[in-house]
């Protein structure tokens, strides 16, 4: 049977004309330059591909949207309708009726045309569009997975050339999910836990008990001797020779940990904030996903049980050809979907949610535009991204023009900044990509990048310390024989072993730095260093080390897990902006241009957080420091711990392969937490009613 694919054109890009015919610039995504061409696609596959159409009055528009956001301005938060949009920048339907002609006439069938003439798609071989465009689609392999793309820019021929910005889709790169497990260093990232085996309700794994004063612990094997001591972190993973991890008889126990809504709520002063009234009634929270759950509404409305919330209004917009694309749950969006839509109703019970899936995961800026231009709501979140300097440079421009008409009509659209830190090496991702770099869309000025922290509570849930996402892992102790039950009966590693190719070392952080392509916007201005657009702007709770619950039907059961990611953050920070709509009465528009500069309280800095018990070790006589133990290897050099001096480490025994490792908090690759804004956290994370009433006074 012959696959199918979509491609999109998008028009954002200058072009360039020549007598009839008009080259598409800069349309060839960065990563064939890092991958290895392994020849050309089948030509009789079926791939579908897509058209954006080019803006009108560009200038304008910019002019525009900066007014907009620039305060004391004439048309400061002074929003523009999507007809009045299209009526001054959209693409006319002649235009698009051109376009859509001339790719008829390539043998192409029309699959879609977008309402606001943004686009056209159409479906055909890859010989057809390898002819219709002038290009050659080959298949690629880059770190180990499989993808294609055009070698070279496309080419249209007759007028239909003028008013095409890009054509996307040749490439099926597309945007990955944001969220990580702390599973994932014992090569185990799926640990649901039947909740038929406990009374589902309330707190399940451990939440202020995770962080223990210091302890000792020696493992021995009858050749090495290793003696460590430093603080703890994790509930025991046995306890008088029973194990924890998903027994009925240790609930609110269950190591690692795991944090509950109200813990949350409680220690980001959210409590205040439902008091004074605002919950996000009246208000929707658009969320964006690629494929769906199938169990998705009724996993809302069990959490929804479970944790003591109103049900979640929920309403779930399919993009055509959802319902026939096989995709989904093999490449993980369930889970995705399912954490969006629980945590954004955690965080504002009150507030209708919208849920629009894509097709495809490289369509996704085609939900945004659908959302967009049917104003369903006044926030947007989208927990997912890909490496900017990997991507379609085409692609980029056209979606920064989709955010850019939301900004116009006061529409906030936020994005998870990542997982993998700087990018240049993520774990189990051998050779990383091989340079430092952002992430898309999170760098698009248009944007809200949202970047992670994790956080520790004391007993009262108030918060014990916060610091910038990033975790290293070294592993310091093998597999336990008896399986967990006798305690410490581990045989040492020796030496203690932090290599990322066997997924030690770095775990994950939150993205950030300066971006590739986007020039620094004017609400950035003295508030981060000199250079281009810096990510992210304002962070959050996404270390899944000091990670969320939440609840998925896995193979037909009801099961409870533990989960993080920047795919938290965003739709936490979107549900508080929808309430902060809410306040205010109206759509805030985008979030960016008010983080920065708030006035005090209203966000708490994020500042590097060490600790004078961090662990250290002494094996057969020799001492071994807590920085070595804190370093991360890397594929090519020492282990490091690049530009981190300052960070917080512990002992942690893990209940899923039941093994001994030295954690590390706040060691996020060559990415920082320093007082004020850093790419790691932004300008901090939101402090419940005083950032509410700040953002909408």
């Amino acid at each position: 049977m012959k696959k199918v694919l979509i491609i999109i054109f998008s028009v954002a890009l200058s072009t360039v004309v020549h007598a009839q015919s008009t080259i598409i610039t800069k349309n060839t995504p960065g990563f064939t330059k890092k991958a290895t061409d392994r020849g050309p696609v089948d030509p009789n596959t079926l791939i579908t591909v897509t058209a954006w159409l080019k803006l009108h009055n560009q200038d304008k528009l910019d002019a525009l949207v900066k007014g907009q956001y620039k305060k004391g301005s004439s048309t400061y938060h002074k929003w523009i309708t999507q007809d009045q949009f299209n009526a001054s920048y959209g693409p006319t339907s002649q235009e698009l009726e051109a376009v859509k002609s001339f790719l008829t006439g390539q043998g192409l069938t029309v699959v879609a045309v977008a309402e606001n003439n943004a686009y056209v798609k159409v479906s055909g071989t890859v010989g057809a569009i390898q002819k219709a465009f002038h290009v050659k689609i080959d298949s690629y392999t880059l770190n180990g997975k499989n993808y294609r793309s055009n070698k070279r820019d496309p080419t249209v021929n007759g007028q239909a050339g003028k008013y095409i910005a890009a054509i996307t889709g040749m490439d099926d790169l597309g945007f990955q999910p944001k969220f990580r497990w702390s599973a994932s260093a014992d090569g185990k990232p799926l640990q649901f836990r039947p909740l038929a085996k406990a009374s589902p309700r309330g707190l399940f794994f451990a939440g202020s008990q995770a962080f223990r004063a210091p302890e000792t612990h020696t493992f021995t094997d009858g050749v090495h001797t290793a003696t460590y001591t430093g603080n703890r972190y994790g509930t025991d993973i046995s306890v008088g020779g029973v194990l924890t991890l998903g027994n009925p008889a240790f609930l609110g126990q269950w190591p690692p940990q795991g944090y509950s809504p109200s813990e949350v709520r409680t220690a980001y002063g959210l409590n205040a904030v439902y008091q004074a009234g605002f919950d996000g009634t009246g208000e929707t929270i658009v969320i964006t996903d690629a494929y769906g759950s199938t169990t998705i509404a009724q996993d809302a409305t069990l959490f929804s049980s479970v944790y003591g919330l109103p049900p979640v209004n929920l309403t779930i917009v399919k993009a055509p050809g959802i319902s026939h694309n096989p995709h989904g749950v093999a490449r993980t969006w369930d889970v995705e979907t399912t954490l969006d839509v629980e945590w954004s109703h955690a965080i504002a019970p009150g507030a209708k949610i919208a849920l629009v899936l894509a097709t495809d995961h490289a369509s996704l800026d085609e939900a945004i535009n659908y959302a967009v231009i049917h104003g369903l709501g006044n926030t947007i979140s989208n927990s997912w991204s890909t490496v900017e300097g990997l991507g379609n440079p085409a692609q980029f421009s056209r979606d920064n023009r989709i955010l850019q008409m939301a900004a116009a009509q006061g529409i906030d659209v936020n994005f998870a900044s990542g997982d993998f830190g700087d990018e240049s090496f993520p774990p189990n991702f051998p050779g990383g990509v091989g340079f430092v770099s952002v992430d898309f869309p999170p760098s698009s000025p248009f944007a809200t990048g949202l970047g992670g922290t994790s956080m520790a509570l004391n007993s009262d849930d108030s918060i014990k310390f916060q610091t910038g996402w990033g975790t290293n892992l070294t592993r310091i102790a093998d597999i336990s024989p008896s399986g967990g039950t006798v305690l410490y009966d581990n045989p040492p590693v020796v030496p203690p072993l932090n290599d990322p190719a066997q997924g030690l070392g770095f775990q994950g952080g939150a993205g950030g730095g300066e971006s590739l392509t986007f020039a620094q916007p004017a609400f950035q201005h003295g508030f981060v260093p000199a250079g281009n657009r810096m990510v992210p702007d304002i962070g959050w709770l996404a270390d899944p080390f000091t990670g969320v619950e939440f609840i998925q039907t896995i193979d037909g059961v009801p099961s409870v897990s533990v989960i993080g990611g920047t795919s938290l953050s965003c739709p936490m920070f979107s549900a508080l902006m929808a309430i902060a709509a809410q306040k205010a009465g109206h759509g805030l528009g985008q979030a960016a241009p008010l983080v920065y500069g708030l006035p005090a309280g209203a966000v708490t800095d994020i500042i590097p957080v060490g600790s004078a018990n961090n662990a250290t070790g002494v094996i057969d006589g020799n001492p071994v420091s807590a920085d070595d133990l804190a370093k991360t290897g890397v594929f090519n050099g020492p282990p490091t711990l690049f530009n981190t001096t300052t960070y917080y480490s512990a002992l942690y025994n893990s209940p899923f392969s039941t093994r001994w490792f030295v954690i590390t908090f706040g060691t996020n690759t060559s990415l920082t937490t320093n007082p004020g804004w850093d790419n790691t956290t932004g300008v901090g994370t939101p402090n419940g009613l005083n950032f509410v009433n700040a953002i909408a006074p």
